[in-house]
């Protein structure tokens, strides 16, 4: 049998025991909007974490302390029909996919346990710097300064090895907030491989191990189910279209105007993080 089979069987059965154990946790109604357009540009390859956590900051949806739960929830399902779709068409060497995937789910699952217990300010702090990096990364591919990569599509030796510490810290950043998408095409080029191959790795990483790191958030009850239920609901038929019927779209001036509106919300997030500085502690009482 073919390996790719038994890996994309294993990937529906874990997503059918997370939708069963999200859907008994969630019982609110639902925003579609948000989950369509962002997924929709996600599938082609710009990225949801970053635009939906603006959103959020700018439309005060979810506390700020709920938003890494939200979007790893939120996101799972639509990410998973993407990684469908790009693991059987871009044909990536099975061991360096396999493995790939494996390291990014191992991340996931420890960061989601750290970030799951933090408190508002500590997540204020980390999401306002994640979304600085997603704003660079966004200027970086509008100035056309990422690696141009090669033609492998595969690894093997010391470049596995990197890929593979590579994805696991990627894995655990996405507990965070900060999308594995651009950091993952980044590192495959860097690597060698055909930026092609990034597809199914990164839409491969973040099907496997959301699903995983989402249930610590929700057994936590650190994510906003009706912000959640929008994202997935809406996401799924967007990743359709995006995949099967848009081919290709002009996205520079959509990646400038990601750019702004995330460097906002970076920066409100930061601001709200310090004006809630925790007071200094009392001096001891003189004897």
């Amino acid at each position: 049998m073919d390996p790719k089979l038994i890996m994309l069987a294993a990937l529906g059965f874990i997503v059918a025991g997370y939708v069963d154990y999200w859907i008994r946790s969630a019982t609110r109604p639902i925003e579609l909007m948000i989950g369509y357009v962002t997924n929709f540009f996600d599938t082609l390859g710009i990225g949801s974490f970053a635009p939906t956590t603006s959103y959020f900051k700018l439309r005060k949806v979810v506390p700020d302390e709920k938003i890494p739960g939200t979007l790893n929830v939120g996101h799972t399902l639509p990410t998973v029909i993407q990684a469908f779709i790009f693991i059987v068409l871009i044909q990536v060497e099975f061991l360096t996919l396999a493995t790939m995937i494996a390291a990014a789910v191992v991340g996931a699952y420890a960061g989601a346990g750290v970030v799951a217990r933090w408190p508002r300010r500590h997540i204020q702090i980390g999401m306002g710097f994640a979304l600085l990096v997603a704003a660079i990364l966004f200027s970086m591919t509008n100035l056309g300064l990422f690696p141009g990569g090669g033609t492998a599509m595969e690894l093997r030796g010391v470049k596995l090895i990197v890929g593979l510490a590579g994805n696991f810290a990627l894995g655990a950043l996405m507990t965070l907030g900060i999308g594995l998408y651009a950091p993952c095409m980044i590192l495959v080029s860097l690597l060698g491989m055909n930026p092609q191959a990034a597809f199914p790795i990164m839409m491969g990483s973040c099907a496997f191990l959301m699903p995983i790191g989402s249930m610590r958030f929700i057994k936590a009850g650190k994510y906003d189910q009706r912000a959640a239920l929008g994202l997935a609901i809406g996401g799924v038929p967007a990743v359709l279209i995006a995949a099967l019927v848009v081919k290709s779209l002009p996205l520079t001036w959509i990646r400038w105007l990601v750019v702004i509106v995330v460097l906002y919300a970076a920066l409100t997030m930061l601001l709200s993080a310090f004006r809630q500085a925790p007071p200094l502690p009392a001096e001891p009482a003189k004897i």
